[in-house]
């Protein structure tokens, strides 16, 4: 049963919504520049929440989470090249395939642990990538995947609220699964997992319903994503990607809710400014993240904590 009325629950939406509508005046206020990199962030931060639903809170280090943002672009971007396919209809048709391949990956390796489970599902992110690099008939491979835009248009504006509505959406799902008896089983298989299995929880079972929910979550990004950029290439499962969303987590606060959050954005942004110097923006952005993990090991949310309960202290 989703906890809806949880206090933990009820803090988070409260400042989701708060924050969400502040983000609101952003485009007014933004050139579409400004607009389109704050858009990109949001993809990211659904991403990362996602992500850290596995990693973060149950302890699955799994690294292809960018391969099923990826599956869930091309499909929808496959059905609407070559049989027309309303983008209305592939998203969601995405966002399914994404969580039925997780489902699939996750039966074959969540058996496995630490070092074993990354390697699985970073050589299945792999396969994805080859294949669409080497399917030109099919995929259009480096060629790029002409897809088209979901409004028409190639103005930031629309998509930014989509992802803005699609961002809040997904992290108030994420935070009601966290505050049910299914997010507990998750930390339990965390913190031990063979207690877990002797206190009775089908341990394998809930790693594939979390594993398969994060799938289709990135699934879903993906596909609105891909009628943004409206070219798709499998520059998307360079690995980068998923160094870049492990990041994100870290730096904002690995396995806590709000650090995805707080951590996606800053870490898109800097790098999107960075991306002028060429090749030295992994070296400053490589001296960014040693001196805020010397700081704070907990990330951005370890900063912001006790902040937020202070205030939230003072409010009860």
């Amino acid at each position: 049963m989703i906890a809806l009325s949880s206090p933990t629950f009820r803090r988070s939406a409260i400042a989701i919504l708060v924050a969400a509508v502040l983000l609101l005046f952003v485009p007014l206020v933004g050139s579409n520049y400004v607009v389109h990199v704050v858009t990109i962030s949001f993809y990211y931060v659904i991403l990362a929440a996602s992500w850290n639903l596995l990693a973060g809170y149950t302890g699955q280090f799994s690294l292809a989470h960018h391969a099923f943002a990826a599956v869930g672009a091309y499909t929808s971007g496959l059905l609407g090249y070559h049989w027309g396919v309303s983008a209305w209809i592939g998203i969601p048709a995405g966002a399914v395939l994404a969580g039925a391949m997780g489902y699939g990956l996750g039966r074959l390796v969540l058996r496995m642990r630490t070092i074993y489970l990354a390697i699985a599902t970073w050589a299945f992110a792999e396969t994805v990538h080859v294949y669409l690099t080497a399917d030109y008939a099919f995929t259009r491979g480096e060629l790029g995947l002409s897809v088209k835009s979901l409004y028409g248009t190639l103005n930031p504006t629309p998509y930014y609220f989509t992802f803005l509505g699609l961002t809040v959406v997904v992290l108030l799902g994420l935070r009601a699964l966290i505050d049910s008896p299914i997010g507990y089983f998750m930390r339990a298989i965390k913190d031990d997992e063979l207690r877990a299995k002797s206190l009775g929880i089908d341990t394998t079972r809930v790693k594939v319903i979390v594993f398969s929910i994060s799938s289709a979550i990135a699934g879903l990004a993906g596909g609105v994503y891909g009628h943004y950029i409206v070219t798709l290439t499998p520059q998307m499962l360079d690995f980068s990607e998923m160094a870049k969303i492990v990041v994100m987590v870290v730096i904002g606060g690995f396995g806590s809710f709000i650090g995805p959050i707080v951590g996606a954005a800053p870490v898109n942004i800097v790098l999107t400014y960075l991306a002028s110097y060429g090749e030295w923006n992994l070296a400053f952005f490589a001296a960014i993240v040693i001196v805020l993990m010397r700081f704070s090991m907990e990330g951005i949310a370890g900063l912001i904590a006790p902040l937020w309960n202070r205030l939230w202290a003072r409010n009860a």
